[in-house]
């Protein structure tokens, strides 16, 4: 699986039936084994040597897509793991907290920008205002365009589509950006059912030099537009755009963060 996928993934909206508030659930997970507390790991043993080399990782890159959600496993392990028995513990509140202080440390770093989306994520149905802040500031802080990508998925998963159109609007440049984050706009404003932004969206990818991506994903994003536009007139049920057309990342994270460093 590349990384783009693994990064927006993780928030893309899941199927019926799955909690809507818990962040270590995917589309993956399906087979995965029931845990106590929704959202917590399963006590597993913790390899110390493991831990230390994630901190290691993350210090030198906060943006290790890899990285992150495999060090959060463990320290909601180890915050689960300190409520256990107590009268008044809340092992997912004191896993939700672990993991926010874990981006809120890496966040200090001027590169960062995936611990904002985390973030941002934790906190967007606490604070919607601070935690939009924090995505744009985590726009601002990539030029390749995975940073927002990844904050307009958050959205979406979300059902945000119009903050997530709002963000778009603001942060996207189209030329330079991983065709992603054009995808996640558009998808956006057909959730929002403002078709004649999700078309004008849909025609600034022209503007990207991958003519080759380009024409692939418009063609997909128009039949999605046309078909949502056919359901619409009949008073049918409407097309959900996530379960149809966030499927086939068109970049690998990793490449674009190499790209970066040497430049």
């Amino acid at each position: 699986m590349k990384a783009i996928d693994r990064l927006t993934g993780r928030w893309r909206r899941r199927p019926q039936g799955d909690g809507p508030g818990d962040p270590a659930a995917s589309a993956g997970d399906a087979g995965a084994q029931p845990t106590a507390e929704p959202g917590v790991e399963p006590a597993t043993p913790v390899d110390p040597g493991e831990e230390a080399a994630l901190w290691g990782r993350l210090r030198e890159d906060p943006n290790d897509v890899d990285a992150f959600p495999r060090l959060a496993d463990i320290v909601r392990r180890h915050a689960a793991e300190g409520h256990e028995g107590l009268p008044d513990g809340d092992p997912l509140r004191a896993a939700n907290d672990a993991v926010w202080a874990l981006a809120e440390e890496l966040a200090h770093n001027g590169r960062a920008w995936y611990p904002l989306v985390e973030l941002a994520r934790l906190s967007i149905h606490e604070d919607r205002d601070a935690a939009l802040r924090r995505l744009g500031t985590a726009a601002e802080r990539d030029q390749s365009g995975c940073a927002l990508a990844a904050g307009l998925a958050m959205l979406r998963e979300q059902d945000l589509p119009n903050d997530a159109l709002g963000l778009g609007v603001a942060y996207w440049r189209p030329r330079e950006h991983a065709l992603e984050a054009g995808r996640h706009l558009v998808l956006a404003a057909i959730e929002a059912h403002r078709v004649g932004d999700a078309r004008r969206h849909l025609a600034a990818l022209s503007q990207h030099p991958d003519e080759g991506e380009v024409a692939a994903l418009r063609a997909e994003l128009e039949g999605l537009i046309a078909q949502f536009e056919a359901e619409r007139v009949a008073g049918g049920p409407l097309t959900d755009p996530a379960g149809i057309a966030v499927t086939g990342p068109l970049i690998d994270l990793r490449d674009h963060t190499r790209q970066a460093g040497s430049s």
